[in-house]
Protein backbone atom coordinates (compact mmCIF):
# COMPACT_ATOMS: atom_id res chain seq x y z
CA UNK A 1 0.00 0.00 0.00
CA UNK A 2 1.29 3.42 -0.57
CA UNK A 3 2.23 6.27 1.63
CA UNK A 4 1.36 9.79 1.76
CA UNK A 5 3.20 12.76 3.54
CA UNK A 6 0.28 15.08 4.59
CA UNK A 7 2.13 18.60 5.09
CA UNK A 8 -0.19 20.80 7.14
CA UNK A 9 0.31 24.38 6.90
CA UNK A 10 -0.41 27.39 8.75
CA UNK A 11 -0.67 31.05 9.17
CA UNK A 12 1.46 31.80 11.96
CA UNK A 13 0.50 35.52 11.55
CA UNK A 14 -3.48 34.29 12.20
CA UNK A 15 -3.03 31.57 14.47
CA UNK A 16 -4.02 32.29 17.99
CA UNK A 17 -1.20 32.93 20.21
CA UNK A 18 -2.30 30.76 22.83
CA UNK A 19 -1.85 27.52 20.32
CA UNK A 20 -4.94 24.77 20.15
CA UNK A 21 -7.74 24.89 22.58
CA UNK A 22 -7.81 22.30 25.46
CA UNK A 23 -11.30 21.41 23.29
CA UNK A 24 -9.32 21.24 20.07
CA UNK A 25 -6.77 19.11 21.16
CA UNK A 26 -9.30 16.78 22.80
CA UNK A 27 -11.12 16.19 19.09
CA UNK A 28 -7.50 15.98 17.63
CA UNK A 29 -6.40 13.34 20.03
CA UNK A 30 -9.94 11.04 18.94
CA UNK A 31 -9.14 11.79 15.62
CA UNK A 32 -5.30 10.49 16.08
CA UNK A 33 -7.09 7.23 18.15
CA UNK A 34 -8.97 6.49 15.49
CA UNK A 35 -7.03 7.02 11.91
CA UNK A 36 -4.14 5.01 14.34
CA UNK A 37 -6.53 1.90 15.17
CA UNK A 38 -7.64 1.72 11.61
CA UNK A 39 -4.02 1.08 10.79
CA UNK A 40 -3.45 3.95 8.61
CA UNK A 41 -1.01 6.66 11.14
CA UNK A 42 2.43 5.50 10.87
CA UNK A 43 3.56 8.66 12.43
CA UNK A 44 2.47 12.08 13.21
CA UNK A 45 3.17 15.46 14.73
CA UNK A 46 3.37 19.70 15.37
CA UNK A 47 6.54 21.07 14.68
CA UNK A 48 8.04 24.28 16.61
CA UNK A 49 7.03 27.77 15.78
CA UNK A 50 9.32 29.36 12.80
CA UNK A 51 10.85 31.76 15.60
CA UNK A 52 12.86 28.39 16.74
CA UNK A 53 13.88 27.03 12.72
CA UNK A 54 16.74 27.05 10.92
CA UNK A 55 17.07 27.25 6.74
CA UNK A 56 20.13 25.81 5.10
CA UNK A 57 19.80 26.98 1.83
CA UNK A 58 22.67 25.96 -1.08
CA UNK A 59 22.28 28.40 -4.23
CA UNK A 60 24.33 25.78 -6.45
CA UNK A 61 28.29 27.77 -4.96
CA UNK A 62 27.13 28.29 -1.53
CA UNK A 63 25.68 26.82 1.33
CA UNK A 64 23.94 29.86 3.71
CA UNK A 65 22.42 29.26 7.00
CA UNK A 66 19.68 31.77 8.41
CA UNK A 67 17.73 31.35 11.62
CA UNK A 68 13.99 32.06 12.41
CA UNK A 69 11.57 33.79 12.29
CA UNK A 70 10.79 33.68 8.42
CA UNK A 71 9.20 37.06 8.14
CA UNK A 72 8.72 36.68 4.45
CA UNK A 73 6.51 33.21 4.68
CA UNK A 74 3.12 33.94 5.01
CA UNK A 75 2.08 29.93 5.16
CA UNK A 76 4.59 27.41 7.20
CA UNK A 77 4.45 23.83 7.87
CA UNK A 78 2.98 23.51 11.50
CA UNK A 79 2.99 19.83 11.12
CA UNK A 80 2.90 16.54 9.26
CA UNK A 81 1.13 13.06 9.10
CA UNK A 82 2.70 9.88 7.11
CA UNK A 83 0.09 7.40 6.90
CA UNK A 84 -0.55 4.63 4.61
CA UNK A 85 -3.86 3.92 2.82
CA UNK A 86 -4.91 1.88 -0.14
CA UNK A 87 -5.21 4.81 -2.26
CA UNK A 88 -4.78 8.43 -2.52
CA UNK A 89 -8.79 9.03 -2.42
CA UNK A 90 -8.47 7.53 1.31
CA UNK A 91 -5.37 9.88 2.21
CA UNK A 92 -7.76 12.77 0.99
CA UNK A 93 -10.65 12.04 2.97
CA UNK A 94 -8.29 11.38 6.40
CA UNK A 95 -6.59 14.61 5.96
CA UNK A 96 -10.04 16.61 5.22
CA UNK A 97 -11.44 15.09 8.74
CA UNK A 98 -8.33 16.61 10.35
CA UNK A 99 -8.35 19.85 8.93
CA UNK A 100 -12.56 19.89 10.01
CA UNK A 101 -10.81 19.36 13.71
CA UNK A 102 -9.23 22.47 13.63
CA UNK A 103 -12.00 25.54 14.84
CA UNK A 104 -12.57 28.61 13.27
CA UNK A 105 -10.22 30.07 14.53
CA UNK A 106 -7.39 28.37 12.47
CA UNK A 107 -6.36 28.61 8.92
CA UNK A 108 -5.15 25.51 8.18
CA UNK A 109 -4.26 23.82 4.28
CA UNK A 110 -2.87 19.97 4.51
CA UNK A 111 -0.68 19.23 1.37
CA UNK A 112 -1.08 15.47 1.06
CA UNK A 113 1.14 14.03 -1.15
CA UNK A 114 2.66 10.17 -2.14
CA UNK A 115 5.90 8.78 -0.81
CA UNK A 116 8.06 7.84 -3.93
CA UNK A 117 9.44 4.25 -2.96
CA UNK A 118 12.74 2.77 -4.49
Amino acid sequence: MPRYLSLVRIDESTAPAEGPSPEMMQRMGELLEEITKAGVMLDTAGLTPTAQGTRVHWDGANVSVTDGPFTESKEVIGGYAITQCKDKAEALEWASRFVKVHGPEWQVTCEVREIAEG
